[in-house]
């Protein structure tokens, strides 16, 4: 279970069906309560309008046995007067329930006497809400729970003008219920209306339309979500699957590939990329770039490996040699010889261990150095070389920048003619120091590959006079690791031009 939905396919699959179950539920329940409501008031309205036809009939002293709602085929309705007693109700009602009254035959009704009709105060007929004053607002009192009422008796907080004579109540109480009309038993909205009649005192009209279309058209929608919702959640379900399959496929071969080269360590491979523009394709991109940038790191590894192994073995072997020599013929030993092989072996082994640092990603120490002074410093002693140089702090290690000045006037010592030339000075935010001689220069073709590890273009020089090649690389990376550039170019005297570039260091 935990390997199925630990993959991203799994996870966006499911997270996907679960927001549309979620999104069909709420949607369905709200259809559902919206149909039972539009429903239920169209239910209402049409009980109002048999309600107030009936009252209408009953202002104009239609005799009970003359009303024309009274007949089954308008549904069941009562007629009750303010005391509660039933005085006239449906043909054929057998059973009711949501009105004021169960009784279903009607009760002969003491009707009021003319003066008593004149001396009772009249009462107005209850109603849903008793902020509402308007006509217009009779059908929108339509809560099913509405308990059943007194007719004629308002509610505590409700006061409307007592009705007139032959008038009819503007308000309309609505409630739900159940009839039996000749022996069809069925739910019902009722709607309650008030009417004073000139000889019969009030009366109030029950009125109920049947809930039949509602509860089927409910039940047809609920059937109707309960089959299609799990098929359009499964539908959801199966096409996220899919698509999310087809938009991984081209990572699950970016993982492969990774994997064949990891078991072969064949960094020349490169995973595919897809013909597209989308994260996957950037992705594959990304991984190319990395594995090209491994590769090249690698190469450069074995190559620098090779290389020092190369440039020790000349030391060593003459070391060797000579000691071997001195061991046969003590006379014969050349005691300078072997002091400068082993001198140049230390200072071989000095510039790998320090390119070994460089390459680890060693960061110099965060120290105010000012270059004025250094190349001051490191121009002492060096027959041939002037220094005009101006104040200039910069943030870093003395130790290695005093190699990188040292090595450039190594090499400046060995191709000029007669000087070199040191200058520092301030641009801007940044602090030049520059190596000038007055030799015959470097080619622009060779101006970058002379910063290249265990790179000397002169290949008929002698080691003992070129060294291993390592100067030059060590000074740039130095440069870089203080957040420098070391460039070569060409000096107005026609020989090689060093341009150290250093930020300053920010003012105390």
């Amino acid at each position: 279970m935990n390997r199925l939905f630990g993959s991203v396919r799994s996870r966006a699959t499911l997270g996907a069906t679960l927001v549309v179950v979620v999104a069909l539920f709420v949607t369905g329940a709200a259809v559902l309560q919206a149909l039972r409501s539009n429903l239920t008031a169209e239910a209402g309205t049409q009980a109002e309008g048999t309600a107030r036809a009936v009252a209408a009939e009953l202002a104009a002293r239609t005799p009970y046995d003359q009303l024309s709602g009274l007949d089954s085929k308008s549904g069941p309705v009562q007629v009750v007067d303010e005391d509660g007693n039933l005085v006239a109700a449906t043909e054929d009602l057998r059973w009711i329930s949501g009105t004021v009254t169960d009784q279903v035959r009607p009760r002969p009704s003491s009707s009021p006497s003319p003066s008593a009709s004149a001396s009772a105060p009249p009462s107005a007929p209850a109603r849903e809400d008793d902020d509402d004053d308007d006509d217009d607002d009779d059908d929108d009192d339509d809560d099913d729970t509405e308990a059943p009422r007194t007719p004629g008796t308002p509610k505590a907080e409700e006061s409307e003008p007592a009705l007139a004579p032959g008038e009819t109540g503007r308000q309309t109480t609505f409630g739900s219920g159940a009839a039996t009309v000749d022996d069809d038993t069925a739910d019902y909205r009722f709607a309650a209306v008030d009417v004073r009649t000139h000889d019969r005192g009030l009366l109030t009209v029950y009125a109920g339309a049947p809930l039949a279309a509602e509860h089927s058209a409910v039940r047809t929608a609920l059937t109707v979500m309960l089959i299609g919702f799990p098929l359009l959640a499964a539908l959801v379900a199966g096409m996220t699957w899919v698509v999310t399959g087809r938009a991984l496929r081209p990572v699950a071969g970016i993982r492969e590939e990774m994997a064949a080269i990891t078991a072969s360590e064949d960094l020349t491979r490169r995973v595919p990329e897809p013909e597209t523009h989308d994260e996957v394709a950037r992705l594959a991109r990304t991984t190319n770039e990395t594995l090209a940038a491994l590769e090249t790191s690698v190469e450069r590894q074995r190559r620098f490996v090779a290389d020092a192994s190369h440039e020790l073995r000349s030391p060593i072997a003459s070391l060797r040699t000579q000691l071997e020599v001195a061991a046969a013929h003590p006379e014969l030993l050349d005691l300078d010889g072997a002091v400068e092989d082993t001198v140049r072996l230390q200072h071989l082994a000095a510039d790998l261990l320090l390119l070994a640092r460089l390459d680890a990603g060693e960061r110099p120490v965060d120290a105010r150095v000012d270059l004025a002074a250094l190349a001051r410093e490191e121009a002492a002693g060096r027959t041939g070389v002037t220094v005009d140089a101006e104040p200039a702090e910069v943030a870093g290690s003395r130790g290695q920048l005093g190699r990188v000045l040292g090595n450039l006037l190594d090499n400046g010592r060995r191709h000029a003619r007669e000087t070199v030339s040191v200058s520092v000075r301030r641009e801007g935010d940044w602090a030049v120091l520059t190596v000038a001689d007055d030799g015959d220069g470097v080619a622009e073709a060779d101006r970058e590959r002379i910063f290249e590890r265990f790179v000397r273009l002169d290949a008929a020089r002698s080691r003992d006079d070129g060294g291993a090649g390592l100067g030059l690389a060590i000074a740039r990376d130095v440069a870089v690791r203080h957040g420098g550039t070391l460039t070569a170019g060409a000096a107005p005297s026609g020989g090689a031009l060093f341009a150290l570039r250093l930020p300053l260091a920010p003012a105390t």
